[in-house]
Protein backbone atom coordinates (compact mmCIF):
# COMPACT_ATOMS: atom_id res chain seq x y z
CA UNK A 1 0.00 0.00 0.00
CA UNK A 2 2.85 2.26 1.34
CA UNK A 3 4.39 2.04 -2.33
CA UNK A 4 1.35 2.55 -4.50
CA UNK A 5 0.98 5.60 -2.61
CA UNK A 6 4.41 6.66 -3.47
CA UNK A 7 3.90 5.82 -6.93
CA UNK A 8 0.88 7.47 -7.38
CA UNK A 9 2.82 10.82 -5.34
CA UNK A 10 5.63 10.16 -7.99
CA UNK A 11 3.57 9.84 -11.16
CA UNK A 12 1.64 13.06 -9.86
CA UNK A 13 4.75 15.14 -9.49
CA UNK A 14 6.39 14.75 -13.08
CA UNK A 15 4.37 16.66 -14.93
CA UNK A 16 4.96 19.67 -12.78
CA UNK A 17 8.65 19.04 -12.22
CA UNK A 18 8.86 18.60 -16.54
CA UNK A 19 6.93 22.05 -16.85
CA UNK A 20 8.78 24.12 -14.32
CA UNK A 21 12.20 22.82 -16.18
CA UNK A 22 11.06 23.66 -19.65
CA UNK A 23 9.64 27.16 -18.22
CA UNK A 24 12.89 28.15 -16.52
CA UNK A 25 15.07 26.84 -19.13
CA UNK A 26 12.86 29.14 -21.71
CA UNK A 27 13.11 32.11 -19.77
CA UNK A 28 16.70 31.51 -19.02
CA UNK A 29 16.92 32.12 -22.95
CA UNK A 30 14.24 34.41 -23.53
CA UNK A 31 15.50 37.43 -21.13
CA UNK A 32 12.33 38.61 -21.53
CA UNK A 33 11.05 41.32 -18.65
CA UNK A 34 7.56 40.41 -17.82
CA UNK A 35 8.91 36.41 -17.80
CA UNK A 36 12.09 35.89 -14.95
CA UNK A 37 13.54 32.77 -14.51
CA UNK A 38 12.50 30.33 -11.50
CA UNK A 39 15.29 31.62 -9.58
CA UNK A 40 14.04 35.31 -9.32
CA UNK A 41 10.24 34.19 -8.92
CA UNK A 42 11.83 31.98 -6.12
CA UNK A 43 14.27 34.38 -3.98
CA UNK A 44 11.35 37.01 -4.27
CA UNK A 45 9.08 34.77 -2.46
CA UNK A 46 11.14 33.35 0.06
CA UNK A 47 12.03 37.12 1.03
CA UNK A 48 8.29 38.33 0.76
CA UNK A 49 6.18 35.49 1.74
CA UNK A 50 8.06 33.44 3.92
CA UNK A 51 8.39 36.35 6.66
CA UNK A 52 7.50 39.71 5.54
CA UNK A 53 4.04 39.53 4.58
CA UNK A 54 2.59 36.78 6.43
CA UNK A 55 1.06 38.71 9.09
CA UNK A 56 0.31 42.09 7.24
CA UNK A 57 -1.30 40.46 4.32
CA UNK A 58 -1.15 36.27 3.93
CA UNK A 59 -3.06 35.85 7.52
CA UNK A 60 -5.86 38.64 6.52
CA UNK A 61 -6.69 37.39 3.54
CA UNK A 62 -7.30 33.52 5.09
CA UNK A 63 -9.27 35.14 7.76
CA UNK A 64 -11.46 36.91 5.27
CA UNK A 65 -11.84 33.49 3.07
CA UNK A 66 -12.43 31.11 6.06
CA UNK A 67 -15.03 33.13 7.30
CA UNK A 68 -16.46 33.85 4.16
CA UNK A 69 -16.04 29.73 3.36
CA UNK A 70 -17.80 29.29 6.77
CA UNK A 71 -20.39 31.27 6.14
CA UNK A 72 -21.83 29.95 2.86
CA UNK A 73 -21.36 26.30 4.25
CA UNK A 74 -23.34 27.59 7.36
CA UNK A 75 -26.22 29.24 5.14
CA UNK A 76 -26.22 26.68 2.27
CA UNK A 77 -26.54 23.77 4.83
CA UNK A 78 -29.63 25.25 6.57
CA UNK A 79 -31.36 27.19 3.39
CA UNK A 80 -30.66 23.76 1.45
CA UNK A 81 -31.97 21.54 4.33
CA UNK A 82 -35.33 23.46 4.12
CA UNK A 83 -35.84 23.80 0.49
CA UNK A 84 -35.43 20.42 0.15
CA UNK A 85 -38.15 19.56 2.59
CA UNK A 86 -40.42 22.22 1.64
CA UNK A 87 -41.26 21.93 -1.84
CA UNK A 88 -43.44 25.25 -1.71
CA UNK A 89 -41.10 26.95 0.34
CA UNK A 90 -38.60 26.40 -2.45
CA UNK A 91 -41.48 27.30 -4.99
CA UNK A 92 -41.58 30.83 -3.17
CA UNK A 93 -37.77 31.30 -2.62
CA UNK A 94 -37.14 30.53 -6.50
CA UNK A 95 -37.44 33.49 -8.19
CA UNK A 96 -35.31 35.17 -5.61
CA UNK A 97 -32.73 32.71 -5.56
CA UNK A 98 -32.25 32.44 -9.45
CA UNK A 99 -32.20 36.08 -9.26
CA UNK A 100 -29.40 36.46 -6.70
CA UNK A 101 -27.44 33.64 -8.36
CA UNK A 102 -27.73 35.07 -11.60
CA UNK A 103 -26.00 38.04 -9.96
CA UNK A 104 -21.97 38.10 -10.63
CA UNK A 105 -20.27 38.81 -7.24
CA UNK A 106 -17.73 41.02 -8.62
CA UNK A 107 -20.28 42.60 -10.13
CA UNK A 108 -21.52 43.42 -6.15
CA UNK A 109 -18.40 45.04 -5.04
CA UNK A 110 -19.82 48.55 -4.86
CA UNK A 111 -23.05 47.46 -3.52
CA UNK A 112 -20.85 46.06 -0.72
CA UNK A 113 -18.48 48.93 -0.77
CA UNK A 114 -21.47 51.25 -0.13
CA UNK A 115 -23.72 48.51 2.84
CA UNK A 116 -20.89 47.35 4.45
CA UNK A 117 -17.68 50.12 3.86
CA UNK A 118 -14.38 49.50 3.10
CA UNK A 119 -13.55 46.98 5.66
CA UNK A 120 -13.35 43.05 6.13
CA UNK A 121 -16.99 42.84 6.39
CA UNK A 122 -17.75 43.87 2.69
CA UNK A 123 -15.00 41.37 1.69
CA UNK A 124 -16.44 38.18 3.85
CA UNK A 125 -19.79 38.93 2.47
CA UNK A 126 -18.80 39.00 -1.26
CA UNK A 127 -17.11 35.71 -0.74
CA UNK A 128 -20.19 34.04 0.94
CA UNK A 129 -22.52 35.29 -1.49
CA UNK A 130 -20.63 34.11 -4.46
CA UNK A 131 -19.78 30.60 -2.16
CA UNK A 132 -22.84 29.92 -1.23
CA UNK A 133 -24.88 28.03 -4.11
CA UNK A 134 -22.94 25.04 -4.74
CA UNK A 135 -23.32 23.77 -1.10
CA UNK A 136 -27.29 25.26 -1.08
CA UNK A 137 -27.71 23.42 -4.15
CA UNK A 138 -25.92 19.95 -3.19
CA UNK A 139 -28.08 20.05 -0.30
CA UNK A 140 -30.61 20.40 -1.58
CA UNK A 141 -30.54 17.42 -4.20
CA UNK A 142 -29.18 15.75 -1.22
CA UNK A 143 -31.90 16.14 0.70
CA UNK A 144 -34.48 15.16 -2.06
CA UNK A 145 -32.58 11.85 -2.68
CA UNK A 146 -33.18 10.73 0.97
CA UNK A 147 -35.14 7.48 0.46
CA UNK A 148 -38.62 7.96 1.37
CA UNK A 149 -39.10 4.54 2.90
CA UNK A 150 -37.13 5.23 5.55
CA UNK A 151 -38.20 8.43 6.28
CA UNK A 152 -41.99 7.39 6.53
CA UNK A 153 -40.49 4.21 8.52
CA UNK A 154 -38.75 6.69 11.20
CA UNK A 155 -42.01 8.69 11.15
CA UNK A 156 -43.96 5.46 11.98
CA UNK A 157 -42.02 4.84 14.89
CA UNK A 158 -42.30 8.12 15.73
CA UNK A 159 -38.76 9.15 16.03
CA UNK A 160 -38.73 12.57 16.80
CA UNK A 161 -38.28 15.10 14.19
CA UNK A 162 -34.45 16.51 15.19
CA UNK A 163 -33.60 12.69 15.18
CA UNK A 164 -35.16 12.46 11.97
CA UNK A 165 -32.65 15.29 10.65
CA UNK A 166 -29.34 14.77 12.28
CA UNK A 167 -29.51 10.79 12.19
CA UNK A 168 -30.80 10.04 9.16
CA UNK A 169 -31.20 13.18 6.59
CA UNK A 170 -28.42 15.14 7.00
CA UNK A 171 -25.85 11.75 7.04
CA UNK A 172 -27.43 10.62 3.78
CA UNK A 173 -26.86 14.12 2.23
CA UNK A 174 -23.50 14.78 3.66
CA UNK A 175 -21.51 13.29 0.27
CA UNK A 176 -23.33 15.61 -1.77
CA UNK A 177 -22.85 18.76 0.88
CA UNK A 178 -19.27 18.33 0.84
CA UNK A 179 -19.13 17.62 -3.00
CA UNK A 180 -20.69 21.24 -3.30
CA UNK A 181 -18.77 22.52 -0.43
CA UNK A 182 -15.15 21.51 -1.84
CA UNK A 183 -16.26 23.79 -4.90
CA UNK A 184 -17.27 26.61 -2.93
CA UNK A 185 -13.97 26.91 -1.52
CA UNK A 186 -12.41 27.41 -4.80
CA UNK A 187 -15.06 29.84 -5.51
CA UNK A 188 -14.13 31.54 -1.81
CA UNK A 189 -10.25 31.75 -2.97
CA UNK A 190 -11.10 33.15 -6.56
CA UNK A 191 -13.22 36.00 -4.65
CA UNK A 192 -11.01 36.64 -1.95
CA UNK A 193 -8.36 37.53 -4.76
CA UNK A 194 -11.50 39.51 -6.45
CA UNK A 195 -12.31 41.60 -3.21
CA UNK A 196 -9.18 42.73 -2.81
CA UNK A 197 -8.84 44.48 -5.29
CA UNK A 198 -10.90 47.37 -5.15
CA UNK A 199 -11.37 49.27 -1.59
CA UNK A 200 -8.91 46.91 -0.19
CA UNK A 201 -4.94 48.40 1.90
CA UNK A 202 -3.65 44.44 2.32
CA UNK A 203 -4.34 41.04 1.43
CA UNK A 204 -2.83 39.29 -1.67
CA UNK A 205 -4.70 40.21 -4.49
CA UNK A 206 -4.04 43.83 -2.75
CA UNK A 207 -0.04 42.85 -3.50
CA UNK A 208 -0.02 40.93 -6.42
CA UNK A 209 -2.26 44.19 -8.07
CA UNK A 210 0.39 46.59 -6.52
CA UNK A 211 3.21 44.75 -7.92
CA UNK A 212 1.35 44.48 -10.95
CA UNK A 213 0.96 48.13 -11.61
CA UNK A 214 4.31 49.36 -10.25
CA UNK A 215 5.91 46.86 -12.85
CA UNK A 216 7.65 44.65 -9.68
CA UNK A 217 7.23 41.64 -12.15
CA UNK A 218 9.18 38.89 -9.76
CA UNK A 219 6.97 39.84 -7.05
CA UNK A 220 3.78 39.47 -9.17
CA UNK A 221 4.64 36.07 -10.14
CA UNK A 222 5.32 35.12 -6.70
CA UNK A 223 2.21 36.44 -5.60
CA UNK A 224 0.46 34.32 -8.04
CA UNK A 225 2.35 30.89 -7.04
CA UNK A 226 1.63 31.75 -3.45
CA UNK A 227 -2.55 32.00 -4.83
CA UNK A 228 -1.82 28.57 -6.75
CA UNK A 229 -0.04 27.04 -3.17
CA UNK A 230 -2.98 27.96 -1.43
CA UNK A 231 -5.39 26.47 -3.83
CA UNK A 232 -3.73 23.36 -3.85
CA UNK A 233 -2.86 23.05 0.26
CA UNK A 234 -6.68 24.13 1.03
CA UNK A 235 -8.46 21.39 -1.41
CA UNK A 236 -5.59 18.70 0.04
CA UNK A 237 -6.71 19.50 3.52
CA UNK A 238 -10.11 18.86 2.49
CA UNK A 239 -9.78 15.89 0.78
CA UNK A 240 -8.12 14.35 3.86
CA UNK A 241 -11.22 15.76 6.18
CA UNK A 242 -13.52 14.33 3.61
CA UNK A 243 -12.02 11.21 3.92
CA UNK A 244 -12.14 11.25 7.59
CA UNK A 245 -15.36 11.84 7.94
CA UNK A 246 -17.11 9.97 4.82
CA UNK A 247 -15.22 6.61 5.25
CA UNK A 248 -18.28 4.67 5.33
CA UNK A 249 -19.28 6.37 1.71
CA UNK A 250 -16.05 6.31 0.43
CA UNK A 251 -15.61 2.13 1.78
CA UNK A 252 -19.25 1.89 -0.17
CA UNK A 253 -18.53 3.21 -3.46
CA UNK A 254 -15.13 1.67 -3.32
CA UNK A 255 -13.11 4.73 -3.63
CA UNK A 256 -11.25 4.09 -0.34
CA UNK A 257 -9.99 0.26 -1.17
CA UNK A 258 -8.28 1.55 -4.44
CA UNK A 259 -5.13 -0.15 -4.92
CA UNK A 260 -5.90 -2.84 -2.25
CA UNK A 261 -8.04 -5.54 -3.93
CA UNK A 262 -5.01 -6.17 -6.87
CA UNK A 263 -2.75 -6.61 -3.81
CA UNK A 264 -4.80 -9.22 -1.31
CA UNK A 265 -3.83 -12.41 -2.40
CA UNK A 266 -6.08 -14.76 -4.33
CA UNK A 267 -8.21 -17.25 -2.67
CA UNK A 268 -8.26 -20.63 -4.77
CA UNK A 269 -12.12 -21.11 -5.10
CA UNK A 270 -13.19 -25.21 -4.21
CA UNK A 271 -13.72 -27.25 -7.06
CA UNK A 272 -17.45 -28.91 -6.85
CA UNK A 273 -17.47 -31.14 -10.44
CA UNK A 274 -15.12 -33.95 -9.61
CA UNK A 275 -12.42 -34.94 -12.08
CA UNK A 276 -13.88 -37.63 -14.41
CA UNK A 277 -11.09 -39.63 -14.55
CA UNK A 278 -11.59 -40.15 -10.33
CA UNK A 279 -15.14 -40.46 -10.79
CA UNK A 280 -14.54 -43.46 -13.00
CA UNK A 281 -12.52 -44.70 -10.10
CA UNK A 282 -14.48 -44.40 -7.39
CA UNK A 283 -17.53 -46.29 -9.32
CA UNK A 284 -15.05 -49.57 -9.58
CA UNK A 285 -15.64 -52.37 -7.61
Amino acid sequence: MIRNRFTDWALALVLPVLLLVAYDGWARTADDFFFPPLSEIGGTFADEWLFTRIPTDLLPSLVRMLAGFALAVLIGVALGTLLGFSRTLSTALDPVLQFLRALPPPALIPVSLLVFGAGDSAKVFLIALGAVWPVLLNTVDGVRGVDRTALDMARSYRVPAHARLTRLVLPAALPRIFAGARTALGIAIILMVVSELIGADNGVGYVVQLAQRGFDIPEMWAGTVLLGLLGFSANALFVAVERRVLHWHLAISGRATTGRASSAPRRRSRRTTPNPTEAAGARRP
